[in-house]
């Protein structure tokens, strides 16, 4: 029986976060699931806006239950506040998966590409093309943040060896132990 396995992929953002969840067979055809891109207003205070996104990725997570978690390796880069927002939303995001027991994966902007085109210094546009082309859309994911989410989520499942592709659905013993305490939660 083949087993699909669902990731849930974030390009990380303080006012555009892109968030992707596709399930993945081990023929490695790729299902769109959910793409959404979490937005906060750039003159906001800053703990409202880590508190938005990080609600937004709670959300999603709750609702999608995904196997595994990818997200964009935040990288070194001319403006200091751009790559300090980034990081920021990638430790929320990183914690919120850790919390379900998720298996994360970080993954670098030029891995992403290099998976999904087959070229690691595609731009925007030729990863959204690919993406909407791998995943069978009729259109493409609308801003680039949701495009590179889904990509993210998809080079995620790609690279993972054989055997872990083959478990799917299978939880750690984190998630199972993270769902047990829900279930009870909610029972009360």
């Amino acid at each position: 029986m083949s087993a699909l396995v669902r990731v849930l992929g974030v390009d990380p953002g303080l006012t555009r976060c892109g968030v992707g969840v596709v399930d993945v067979a081990p023929n490695r055809t790729a299902r769109l699931v959910h793409v959404e891109v979490l937005r906060t207003p750039p003159d906001q205070a800053l703990e409202l806006r880590l508190l938005g996104i990080g609600g937004g990725l709670r959300r999603l997570l709750e609702e999608h239950r995904p196997d595994a978690f990818a997200i964009e390796q935040v990288f070194a880069q001319q403006n200091v506040q751009s790559v300090m927002g980034v990081a920021q939303i990638s430790g929320i995001a990183i914690h919120l998966a850790a919390e379900r027991g998720l298996p994360v994966g970080l993954h670098t902007p030029s891995e992403v590409k290099a998976a999904v085109t087959g070229y690691g210094n595609a731009d925007k546009r030729q990863v959204t093309t690919m993406v909407t082309r791998l995943l069978g859309l009729a259109e493409a994911p609308k801003p680039a943040d949701a495009a590179d989410a889904i990509a993210i989520a998809v080079c995620h499942a790609w690279r993972q060896p054989p055997a872990a592709a083959a478990r799917g659905g299978a939880m750690t013993a984190a998630q199972r132990a993270w769902r047990e305490a829900e279930a009870s939660a909610r029972r009360r």
